[in-house]
């Protein structure tokens, strides 16, 4: 490239003559071959793009009033040759004169769709959005895959100098254009492809293309021919059945009138169902329900959203959110456009107000894109709320289906929570459901602090928990289950929202440590018990681990309890998920945790009275073994000395 400077400044300074910058092109197109597009499978959604933008020109013109000749079969076809390495796509659309050849294609980045729009903007009896290219650089494109690309071209038009047309362009600056004789309007892109791009000379590349790119296009596309089986109308077999034949038909490439274009309004249950096993075919579920998005303003944007079940143990899927762009698709990679706790969902997405770069991969930040993932929050709050107000017996049976959905929510954006907290659950060990409110109302009265403070006791397992969850119940506690994947950060955000509050695991800390009663029970050992208690139990434990406290519980409560601080334990799992933050550190540090003995159980006194220090040694083994045990903490050389232990007794 070299710059031709029309403007210059005299020697002197005295006088000064301005003009245009004129860029010249004789090295433009390697820069295209390697850097236009980061993909260069690319290509064909641009050519077909520009098929379709020729089409709707055309059905638009028709409209108006402006084609003489009748429209006739409107198909896209997509030719593969690959005996002579060729790649066609066709289009019977609005076509080109010589004279459109040297304006759209000769002029690079001149976008002939954005002139096309401006031209008739105010032409309001037909709709002008389906327009797709923004940029006039779609065509180059086929540079990055071709030796050679040619033009065959014919225009709608019947005035003279419309006669068709061949371009020619061998990836130089040089090209030649020529009259020839083609019979049908519409215009022919033929790739030669080189040796670096053979592969998209095989049927399963282009077609695996056309799957991914154009499945969803407004016109009708065709790949090739495809082979089924139907019954014949003439022929029928040994029993006189219809006799089922091999048929060949075309293969058409896409649906194109997608669901999310039409109105929900004319919609059922079944035909969401239907596209969801379109769009993803390996799936077995049904969705839990759907969101049909549909807004012409402040911006234009269509689409499905999906609520897939989610399994305990999920992995955060965050491609299953298709983009696209007038039917086009564009990405499967929507952070940006989508709120990050709802790339967990499926579906679609179709907005022309997204601003793309060139390639139309990659998003730019935009105060729209803002706006639109705000808009698509809410209606999935609104959506969420009007199914809890309208059948909340339904919401609680999908609750644990969706919860992970509204938990991420609530942890990761502000304004979700100030809508989800009328609808977010919480679920007991009973299994019945609270909202917020409603479960704060209800341990009121039976679980607060000595400072008034509300305590939320709660289980991650509740089959792992199950003695401490039996032992909080018997007591009158209530007990939540808290199981989820992201339930540690759930806790955290929930404690910063609510006034007044904190959660406790139930294998955490004593309840009654916690929560203020008026009933507190006496202790049946002596000052001087406590102390020889404490002792002979520290004999058999690491200090640096374990602490002991002796705890006045009921004589039918475990003799000896382990648990773990709260604070450090929630710090510790939540590091291990590798969403510690700052806590990360606490990954590195050692474990501690509570003995907690009970000084009103029966064993408690048996103990103290054991005048054998064998068997006094024994039994405090024993009980510490078993509280490790509950606790899943009990492993290796320890747990088998449990287990023969054990045995020794039972002879």
């Amino acid at each position: 490239m070299y710059f031709d400077i029309g403007w210059e400044i005299n020697k002197k300074l005295k006088t000064m003559q301005t003009g245009k910058i004129n860029v010249q092109t004789e090295n433009i197109f390697p820069i295209i071959k390697k850097f236009l597009y980061s993909d260069h499978e690319i290509f064909l959604r641009e050519l077909i793009a520009n098929a379709v933008d020729a089409t709707t020109k055309l059905k638009t013109l028709s409209a108006l009033g402006k084609v003489e000749d009748e429209l006739g079969d409107l198909t896209i076809e997509v030719i593969l040759d690959k005996e002579n390495k060729t790649l066609t796509v066709k289009d019977r659309g609005i076509g080109m004169t010589a004279e459109e050849i040297e304006k759209y294609i000769n002029q690079i980045a001149f976008s002939g769709a954005e002139e096309f729009v401006e031209k008739f903007k105010n032409k309001t009896e037909v709709e002008q959005g389906g327009l797709i290219g923004h940029f006039g650089l779609g065509f180059y494109s086929s540079f990055m895959v071709s030796d050679k690309v040619e033009i065959k071209t014919k225009t709608y038009k019947n005035d003279e100098g419309s006669n068709a047309v061949s371009w020619e362009c061998d990836g130089s600056p040089e090209y030649t254009i020529n009259e020839i004789e083609k019979s049908e309007r519409g215009t022919e892109i033929i790739l030669f492809i080189n040796e670096e791009s053979n592969e998209f000379l095989e049927e399963h590349r282009i077609l695996e293309l056309l799957n991914k790119y154009c499945k969803f296009l407004p016109v009708p596309i065709r790949f090739g021919n495809e082979k089924s089986w139907e019954k014949s109308e003439t022929e029928v077999d040994d029993k006189g059945e219809p006799k089922e034949i091999e048929i060949e038909k075309p293969r058409i490439i896409n649906n194109s009138n997608p669901l999310w274009k039409q109105r929900p309004a004319d919609l059922k249950d079944e035909d969401y169902k239907s596209f969801y096993r379109e769009l993803y075919p390996m799936s077995f579920e049904d969705p839990l329900f759907n969101i049909h998005l549909n807004v012409d303003y402040p911006f234009n944007l269509t689409g499905i959203l999906f609520f897939p079940k989610v399994k305990k143990n999920f992995e955060m899927q965050r491609d299953k959110i298709q983009l696209y762009c007038n039917q086009v698709f564009v990405t499967d990679s929507v952070e940006g456009i989508v709120p990050d706790f709802l790339t967990l969902l499926h579906g679609v997405i179709d907005s022309p107000d997204i601003p793309l770069n060139v390639s139309r991969s990659y998003l730019q930040s935009d105060s729209n894109v803002k706006k639109i993932s705000g808009h698509i929050m809410k209606k999935v709050a609104d959506k969420l709320e009007d199914i809890f107000k309208n059948n909340r017996e339904e919401f609680e049976k999908k609750w644990d289906d969706i919860k992970v959905f509204i938990e991420y929510g609530i942890i990761s954006e502000t304004k979700f929570f100030d809508r989800a907290e009328k609808f977010c659950l919480l679920k007991n060990t009973e299994g019945k459901y609270f909202t917020f409110e409603e479960y704060k109302s209800h341990i009121k009265e039976t679980q607060t602090d000595k400072d008034g403070n509300l305590v939320f006791i709660y289980t991650s397992n509740p089959e792992d928990q199950h003695s401490y969850v039996q032992n909080a119940c018997e007591r009158g506690y209530d007990v939540l289950v808290l199981d989820g994947p992201i339930d540690n950060h759930f806790v955290n955000t929930l404690e910063q929202k609510f006034e007044k509050s904190h959660f406790v695991r139930v294998d955490a800390e004593v309840a009654d440590k916690l929560i203020k009663k008026s009933d507190a029970l006496p202790s049946r050992l002596s000052e001087e018990q406590t102390k020889n208690l404490t002792e002979v139990f520290e004999q058999q434990l690491n200090k640096a681990i374990y602490h002991i406290s002796v705890e006045n519980l009921g004589e039918n409560d475990l003799p000896v309890t382990v648990t773990q601080p709260e604070f450090m334990r929630r710090m510790k799992d939540m590091s291990a998920m590798g969403g510690g933050g700052q806590f990360a550190f606490m990954g590195n540090m050692p474990d501690s945790y509570n003995l907690v003995l009970n000084s009103n159980h029966k064993l408690m006194g048996q103990l103290l009275e054991t005048e054998d220090a064998e068997e006094k040694v024994k039994m405090i083994k024993q009980l510490i073994d078993l509280a490790l045990l509950s606790q899943n903490l009990l492993k290796g050389e320890a747990l088998t000395g449990f287990i023969k232990r054990s045995v020794d007794i039972i002879k």
